[in-house]
């Protein structure tokens, strides 16, 4: 488990993003898109087209990390209320 400091804020991209896309594409969406500095060690989440997969872009103060999670078959979709 990967614990994140106290401080740490959550940003949800809305739409939807190339799941395709690495570090620098995030990186890049949220400079451009959010307005905001990928180094801050806040946590970036993006959704893919189909609602299955979920990429989360942090920095954790030594590198990026990309975290990615795939949902299951059997359940239907991430889904942004």
């Amino acid at each position: 488990m990967i614990g994140l400091p106290s401080h740490t804020r959550v940003w949800l991209a809305a739409g939807v993003t190339d799941m395709r896309s690495g570090f620098n594409s995030l990186a890049a969406k949220v400079q451009t898109v959010l307005e905001r500095d990928p180094f801050c060690g806040h946590v970036f989440v993006f959704r893919g087209k189909r609602g299955d997969l979920l990429k989360v872009l942090w920095w954790s103060g030594d590198g990026m990390c990309l975290l990615m999670n795939y949902l299951a078959s059997y359940y239907n979709s991430f889904s942004w209320m």
